[in-house]
C-alpha cells in the first residue's frame, strides 16, 4: 500500500522556475514516487485500532493541503504527489493501515474552515504552529522553520531584514503567518513616517515567487526551506537574504494539524514517533535537503507565540 491518493478541488498550478506544472482534474488520483527514500513500514495494529471507527471502516484518512509547497509537496504533470510530505504521508498510512487521500484547496483559511465543517481529517503540512491557530486546530509538529526573503540576484533593492522593507513591494502567501508579520511591519513603516511598504498577498508559493521573477514584487517573504528550493531552481536569477535574522518570529514550529480535540492527534503523534525511532523521518528529510529543518522529536502544539 505504498500510495497517497490526490484529488484536486479547484486548480493548483505550478508556475515558472522549471517546475513540472499541471492542473489536476477533480477525481484524478496519483501516487508519490516514495520508494527510493522511504522504506516500507509495518502496520501498527494498536494505532490502527485507535483510529476513529469511521476511518477504520472507510480505510481512508481524508487529508487536505493548500497547494504547492516544495520541497514538501510537488504535484507532477501526471497527478503524482511528490516531496517530503508525500513520503511522510505514505509512511504514516502504512503504519496506520489506511490510505491517506489528499485534496488540494486554495489557502490555509480553506483548510481550517474545511476542518471546522468536518470535510477533512488531516493536513500533513508542515503548517506554522501559532497559539491563535491552536484555538482552531491541534498541531502535531515535525519541522522547525525560519522565515527569510527571496529576491532577485544581486538584491537590487537591498533588503536585509524587516526594517529594510519600508518602501518596498513584498509578496507573501495569503492568510499565512508571514502575511501577518509583514503587515505589522507595514504599519510600523507608516507610523515611523518611512516610505510605504506594499504587501502583495498571493494564494500559493509559485504565484508569489513569480511576482519576484517578473519584477512585480521586490521580495517574497516566506519559509526558508521552500524558498531555498525556488532559488536552486531559478538558474541564478534569485537569491536568499535576511538569513540568520529573527524577522519577526521566535522559534517557529510547523507540523500536521487535525481538527481541535480530534482523537487523531495522539494517534498521529505516536505514528510520527515510530518514523523518528526507525530512522525513516531522518531519511526522508535528508533526501530532500531538509536536514536543517529536522526536530529531535515530534510534539503536540509546540508553538508558543
Amino acid at each position: 500500500m505504498r500510495s497517497v491518493r490526490i484529488i484536486a478541488v479547484g486548480a493548483t498550478v505550478l508556475l515558472a522556475l522549471g517546475l513540472t506544472g499541471c492542473v489536476v482534474d477533480e477525481g484524478e488520483t496519483g501516487t508519490p514516487d516514495a520508494g527510493s527514500t522511504a522504506k516500507a513500514q509495518e502496520m501498527n495494529q494498536k494505532l490502527h485500532d485507535a483510529l476513529p471507527q469511521e476511518i477504520q471502516d472507510a480505510g481512508t484518512i481524508v487529508a487536505v493541503n493548500n497547494g504547492s509547497f516544495p520541497p514538501y509537496t510537488v504535484v507532477e504533470g501526471d497527478g503524482d504527489l511528490q516531496g517530503a510530505t508525500a513520503e511522510i504521508s505514505v509512511a504514516l498510512g502504512e503504519i496506520l493501515g489506511v490510505t491517506i487521500e489528499h485534496t488540494t484547496v486554495d489557502g490555509l483559511a480553506s483548510v481550517l474552515s474545511g476542518m471546522d465543517a468536518g470535510r477533512y481529517d488531516l493536513n500533513v503540512g508542515p503548517t506554522g504552529d501559532f497559539k491563535e491557530r491552536q484555538a482552531q486546530a491541534t498541531f502535531i509538529d515535525w519541522v522547525q522553520e525560519f522565515v527569510v526573503f527571496a529576491v532577485a540576484k544581486g538584491n537590487p533593492t537591498e533588503i536585509s531584514d524587516l526594517d529594510s522593507t519600508c518602501g518596498k513591494k513584498v509578496a507573501v502567501m495569503a492568510s499565512g503567518s508571514a502575511e501577518k508579520v509583514i503587515k505589522t511591519q507595514a504599519e510600523k513603516c507608516a507610523t515611523d513616517g518611512a516610505a510605504e511598504l506594499v504587501v502583495q498577498s498571493y494564494k500559493d508559493q509559485p504565484s508569489s515567487i513569480l511576482a519576484v521573477q517578473s519584477g512585480r514584487a521586490d521580495a517574497f517573504f516566506s519559509s526558508q526551506a521552500p524558498l531555498t528550493y525556488f532559488v536552486e531552481q531559478s538558474d541564478g536569477a534569485l537569491e536568499l537574504t535576511g538569513t540568520g535574522q529573527k524577522n519577526g518570529f521566535e522559534d517557529l514550529h510547523q507540523g500536521a494539524l487535525v481538527p481541535k480535540d480530534s482523537p487523531m492527534a495522539d494517534v498521529l503523534l505516536e505514528a510520527f514517533q515510530v518514523l523518528f525511532d526507525n530512522g525513516t523521518y531522518a531519511d526522508i528529510m535528508k533526501a530532500h535537503g531538509l536536514e536543517d529543518n529536522m526536530v529531535e522529536a515530534p510534539g503536540i502544539n509546540l508553538g508558543v507565540s
